[in-house]
């Protein structure tokens, strides 16, 4: 970087623009602040889903055991808790694991489904086949589904937010495409033809894939663009988990109060997912909820964003990093516009990771609690350790009055994909991590 431009982002810790791993907080963070301020309200998502919940069963075998709801278990993990950190007061480690989340088996899901079942609705209502009381299995009739398709779905995704349109999109008779950079992993593309999903490929990273498939839904009035950067209806999709953590956690004995504080750590691409869910989890807990993005170092959109100031866009590419890392799905250089200046007042933080970090981690998850997650879902695994055991978050914990009640502190990790993975590409990552794991112990 030039000296003009380090001075123009002088705000930005050093070490971001040497891909240091690091954590940074927030100065824009308000203790007070719990998104009730904003007019987007997480209940309209959790009506949606509820109304929706015999379509979704009636759609998707793999919904009926749970009678519609898209939900994912919360799973302690004491070993690996054991394994990564040695101090006091660790309190409780557990893993949000979306990536076990039934049908597309990622985070995406939630804000896909949502937003395509806003949209069917939508559809729906015009055609003269919905009202406000009308059982919602009716858009899978022939009916509604011959309604249906007669309408495209378009995104621009890395995969996993494709491939969760895409699925439920086939499984209401829409058809969908998916707008993807050509240098996206070619597994994903694979699983997303192998289902019937179009996939154009784009020369140039996640952004330009976006750009070009608005371009072109914009010119389609049959076409509806998913817009992972802008979406409402997506990212109150994502804040609908907020209520079921929160069901989990009390399912599970755990407060969330004063003296019982929730720490949530969350994998950030674009930002949609991990502000949707913060946002949700900010209106239900307030100041007891304490929320940490977690990004790759080659990749920190929403740290440059936020350092930098939220009125004008900032990429990556500005302060001298290349946006090239193996968590393909958090490969985003510039953070979402609608996200971003929701979420400054509420994230308490950003840390970031490197390839052999979460490559590890994801090993010696495995090898700890035998459960597989791919390893850009590993990225937030540190997050407990960053924050108390590294001079900012020992910082961050004196500042809130925190340092007393740790040891009854519930942090959350959120897992946001991999089941659904191949075994011979686990297997590759599997060979990475031990060797990862192997020259660097526990570190």
């Amino acid at each position: 970087m030039n000296e003009s431009l380090a001075s123009r982002y002088s705000s930005l810790p050093a070490g971001v623009m040497q891909r240091q791993p690091l954590l940074w907080l927030n100065p824009g963070y308000d203790a007070g602040s719990d998104g009730t301020a904003v007019a987007l309200d997480p209940a309209v998502a959790e009506a949606r889903f509820a109304r929706c919940a015999g379509l979704l069963e009636q759609v998707f075998p793999e919904l009926r055991a749970n009678a519609g709801q898209l939900d994912s278990p919360l799973t302690p993990i004491p070993r690996f808790r054991d394994l990564i950190f040695h101090g006091e007061s660790a309190g409780a480690w557990l893993l949000k694991r979306d990536d076990a989340l039934p049908v597309a088996g990622s985070v995406k899901a939630r804000g896909g489904f949502h937003e395509v079942l806003s949209l069917a609705e939508r559809i729906g209502t015009e055609e003269g086949l919905l009202r406000d009381d009308t059982d919602r299995r009716v858009l899978a009739s022939p009916q509604g589904r011959a309604i249906l398709g007669r309408h495209t779905l378009a995104v621009g995704s890395t995969g996993n937010l494709g491939l969760g349109i895409g699925l439920i999109g086939a499984g209401l008779s829409l058809r969908a495409v998916v707008h993807m950079s050509a240098d996206a992993k070619e597994w994903k593309k694979q699983r997303l033809r192998k289902h019937g999903i179009d996939v154009v490929e784009h020369s140039g990273d996640y952004a330009a894939a976006v750009a070009a498939g608005r371009a072109i839904a914009q010119a389609d009035p049959m076409m509806h663009f998913v817009d992972d950067e802008h979406s409402e209806a997506l990212f109150l999709g994502y804040a609908a988990a907020a209520r079921e953590l929160q069901t989990q956690l009390w399912a599970a004995g755990r407060l969330v109060d004063a003296d019982h504080p929730l720490f949530v750590y969350l994998p950030c691409g674009v930002g949609g997912a991990p502000g949707g869910i913060l946002f949700g989890l900010k209106r239900l807990f307030g100041r007891h909820v304490h929320g940490f993005f977690v990004e790759p170092t080659a990749s920190p959109c929403m740290l440059v964003q936020l350092a930098c100031g939220v009125r004008h866009p900032v990429s990556v590419y500005d302060v001298g990093l290349d946006n090239r890392t193996e968590a393909d799905g958090l490969a985003v250089g510039l953070a979402s516009p609608l996200v971003a200046p929701l979420i400054e007042p509420l994230l308490s933080g950003v840390f970031t990771a490197d390839e052999p970090i979460f490559y590890g981690d994801a090993w010696r998850l495995e090898n700890a609690e035998n459960i597989y997650v791919e390893p850009s879902a590993a990225t937030g695994l540190r997050g407990p350790a960053w924050v108390l055991d590294s001079p900012q978050g020992r910082a961050y914990l004196q500042r809130h009055g925190l340092e007393s009640v740790m040891d009854q502190a519930s942090h959350v990790i959120w897992s946001t994909g991999g089941s659904l993975v191949p075994e011979a590409i686990r297997q590759e990552f599997r060979e990475r991590g031990c060797r990862v794991a192997s020259h660097s112990g526990n570190d």
